[in-house]
């Protein structure tokens, strides 16, 4: 869904300290030490006519969040019979984008040949590598009716040794999804490993995404990575002395144990991992070296990037 607002361009110091120290599974006792919150990231609302997105990377200050350097939440955003998600072909490079449905349908095409629905549930990874081009539209079935929408859609940032890797398309289906009961707290590992547990999803880095349903006064112990941020996708959450909302994500101290505190039905996602070199972001473009942003730029106004089968006739221009 990146397409619908773009990316304001700029170089961004994203390397910080810290060692990835695995996974935690504990109970949710606590440790004294000092403040778990190293900032609260607010997001910047897009009303883009009847959906919603609320972006809170990249932000000024804070590039990534281990190799995350892009996350969006989408919606909730209703839609009456015979209008949706429409988003015409577009490019990446040196990448990879994440996407992960609460509700809804999105229909994915891309220039590899690849034809793949996402319902909630299910992940869909795929690696710009050296370059790609998609679309994300929505089945005539699902247009047809009155309909919602709801999810994250995030972007990784590939190691430099993979940004010029052949592009790939993986989809991981709702049941290959690790999912555990902590402390009675069901917890979703979409990536990495936590809680005894590891994802099939293909990683370049070392990454982590978990999701997790808390209800009122629950309380769970979050995993930790070199990097990691939590996020509010609802509800509100209790962690010490600080209380994180509704769609705030909260950047953690990576040395700190941290237990949160559900003091409403909630849903949070935590993500992080290993620590990356800066990265230059224009538009749809990531890349570790400038001139690669200018070329995939020249490229995609010349029309040499490829097309998407069965989506050839539209394409979004270069801003």
């Amino acid at each position: 869904m990146s397409n619908l607002t773009p990316m304001n361009s700029g170089n961004y110091a994203g390397n910080y300290a810290g060692n990835y120290a695995g996974e935690y599974s504990g109970d949710c006792t606590e440790e004294p030490g000092c403040g778990a919150i190293l900032k609260v990231i607010r997001p910047r609302e897009k009303d883009l006519g009847g959906f919603s997105v609320r972006r809170l990377l990249p932000v000024a200050g804070q590039q990534m969040v281990g190799p995350w350097i892009f996350f969006d939440h989408m919606g909730p955003a209703f839609f009456p019979a015979g209008s949706g998600i429409n988003v015409r072909p577009h490019p990446h490079i040196n990448l990879a984008t994440v996407t992960y449905l609460f509700e809804g349908e999105i229909l994915h095409r891309d220039s590899l040949g690849s034809l793949q629905p996402i319902v909630p549930g299910d992940i869909n990874l795929m690696v710009a590598g050296k370059g790609i081009v998609h679309s994300e539209r929505e089945r005539p079935e699902v247009t047809a009716v009155d309909h919602q929408l709801h999810g994250l859609q995030l972007w990784l940032v590939l190691p430099e040794a993979d940004e010029e890797t052949e592009p790939a398309f993986y989809h991981y289906p709702s049941a290959q999804i690790p999912t555990v009961s902590v402390n009675g707290v069901s917890v979703r590992v979409i990536m990495g490993s936590a809680y005894g547990q590891t994802s099939r999803v293909k990683q370049f880095a070392q990454t982590l995404y978990i999701e997790a349903h808390l209800k009122a006064g629950q309380c769970l112990a979050l995993p930790q990575a070199a990097e990691r941020a939590l996020y509010v996708a609802s509800g509100q959450i209790q962690l010490r002395d600080d209380q994180i909302d509704q769609y705030e994500m909260a950047v953690l101290d990576a040395n700190t144990i941290v237990t949160i505190h559900a003091k409403t039905d909630s849903r949070i996602a935590l993500i992080g991992g290993e620590a990356m070199a800066k990265r230059f972001i224009e538009w749809n473009f990531v890349s570790s070296k400038r001139e690669r942003i200018d070329q995939a730029k020249a490229d995609w106004q010349q029309g040499n990037f490829p097309t998407v089968p069965g989506d050839e006739t539209e394409f979004i221009p270069l801003p």
